[in-house]
């Protein structure tokens, strides 16, 4: 009987062909294929609203290059940044934000997006374990805090009347009084292990960059007693002289350091 004797190219184009045929049958099909822009959206919108953000990330994407151009695109895109936030994925969600803002400068959502993007930065969820650390803003990486009031900054510079302007006030109010405690938090650290120098220059830094937030009062304090430890009594008097005419009352003078269970934002 004769055989015919396939090339080794044959044998190659069959291979190929088998494996794009498994891929085409393994395709997942598509749902939202025969669906309108506004269904989609929908469906968005019910899978987070039930909290399924992973669901409607997809969804939103989709929506996007379906009503390109519209402003149902734009929120959808909107949409998908908070998806991505309260999924976990906050670097996903600056950057749909950010370009967000270059392709729709001019956006009547514009101070939305600027919210967004402080809220998304603000990051003061502690996660789980906060109880067990009492570990406060204060005392984290402070570079999402100051990215978090630039855009609070921006939003309430720009539209000083928008209905988001309010909380973002109150939201920049304690970022500052948290980057004025952090630095006083790392003077507290320096001068605890000795290292006095150190604890006054941190000090001095939330004293020069800071004004009227709570943490000045423990910024003086902390001066004083460096200034006793190292013997220099003068810039200690001035010092003692300045925490007294601002701070008459001052639970530091009469009680020193509030104990670690007594965060600093507790006396709020």
């Amino acid at each position: 009987m004769f055989r015919a004797k396939l090339s080794v190219p044959t044998w190659i184009a069959l291979g190929l062909a088998a494996a794009l045929a498994a891929g085409c049958s393994s395709t997942k099909e598509d749902k939202t294929a025969g669906w309108s822009p506004n269904r989609i959206y929908s469906e968005a919108k019910d899978e987070a609203g039930s909290g399924g953000y992973d669901k409607a990330i997809p969804l939103y994407e989709k929506l996007e290059g379906r009503a390109a151009g519209t402003p149902l695109a734009q929120q959808a895109q909107l949409e998908k940044a908070y998806a991505q936030y309260k999924s976990g994925e906050k670097a996903n969600a600056i950057a749909t934000i950010d370009r967000f803002m270059k392709l729709h400068p001019a956006s009547p959502a514009l101070d939305y997006a600027l919210y967004l993007k402080g809220v998304i930065n603000f990051n003061d969820d502690l996660g789980m374990f906060a109880f067990l650390t009492r570990q406060d803003l204060s005392e984290r990486d402070q570079k999402a805090a100051k990215e978090s009031f630039q855009s609070f900054k921006d939003l309430v510079t720009r539209f000083p009347d928008s209905r988001y302007a309010p909380d973002a006030r109150q939201r920049m109010n304690y970022i500052v009084n948290s980057l004025a405690q952090y630095e006083v938090h790392v003077a507290r650290y320096y001068y605890t292990r000795g290292a006095y120098l150190a604890a006054i220059n941190r000090a001095q830094i939330a004293l020069s960059d800071y004004r009227e937030v709570p943490a000045l009062e423990e910024a003086l304090y902390i001066m004083v007693k460096s200034y006793d430890a190292l013997g220099m009594k003068d810039l200690r008097d001035d010092a003692q002289r300045v925490l007294t005419t601002n701070y008459p009352q001052s639970t530091f003078l009469a009680n020193g350091f509030r104990g670690k269970d007594d965060p600093w934002w507790k006396v709020w």
